[in-house]
């Protein structure tokens, strides 16, 4: 019998496309880095066949672009992009913040609970981007909620794509500390109060695009293997 070792298993496509994902939801890689495949593969011990997966599930998804003969880069949305964005949000999110407040069950307030206070622990620890990409999850677990799947996707897509324009684009980094925001709309949709739920959450998404700075600007470099660090 050939003797066990304890060498960790190489990591799969989807691993990678996942760490990635964190990574740029967490701000830890900026809109524009390169995504070199001989760079990922040497970080991940991978073969350059199982980046491209990772790269192209990644590219699917929007939150990366592939480009001919240049390689990959994390998105970087213009301008134009950061508005539609959140003003679909503004348009979606009310619908689903108000279908969830009849739809929510004890199991799922407080699972929103947990979100909100992890997210504020992330704040207290000074780690603003995994505080960030925590509050896109308690989005997310909104629209799952609301028992809407086909909008919960849309809703996904606008999340990840919000990451990548608040690393751009933002101006007021107190809006994250703005604790009571998705506490107020925790309890309306705990209690059942579908219109204010509505409310709370249009009010709560305008703040956010009124945090934004629309005007082009460079994000700061980062090397690849340091912004993959776990």
């Amino acid at each position: 019998m050939d003797a066990q070792t304890d060498t960790p298993p190489k990591a799969s496509a989807e691993t990678v496309a996942d760490a990635i994902s964190l990574a740029i939801h967490e701000h830890r890689l900026a809109p524009g880095t390169k995504l070199g495949e001989d760079e990922l593969a040497e970080i991940y011990g991978i073969s350059r066949t199982v980046v491209r997966a990772a790269l192209q599930a990644l590219s699917h998804i929007r939150l990366i672009d592939i480009q001919r003969n240049r390689g990959a880069f994390v998105a970087k949305p213009t301008l134009s992009e950061a508005r539609e964005v959140f003003e679909a949000r503004e348009l979606l999110e009310p619908r689903t913040a108000a279908s969830a407040a009849i739809h929510a069950t004890e199991a799922d307030i407080a699972l929103l609970e947990r979100h909100i206070n992890d997210e504020h622990a992330a704040l207290a620890a000074a780690d603003p981007g995994r505080a960030l990409h925590l509050s896109g999850v308690f989005h997310i677990e909104i629209a799952r909620i609301a028992n809407q799947a086909t909008i919960a996707g849309f809703v996904e897509t606008l999340v990840a794509r919000s990451s990548l324009i608040i690393a751009l684009y933002w101006r007021r980094e107190s809006a994250l500390c703005e604790k009571h925001a998705h506490h107020a709309l925790l309890h309306a949709i705990a209690d059942g109060h579908s219109e204010r739920a509505a409310d709370l959450m249009r009010s709560h998404l305008v703040d956010l695009h009124s945090a934004l700075d629309l005007r082009d600007r460079s994000a700061p470099a980062q090397s690849l293997k340091e912004a993959l660090q776990p």
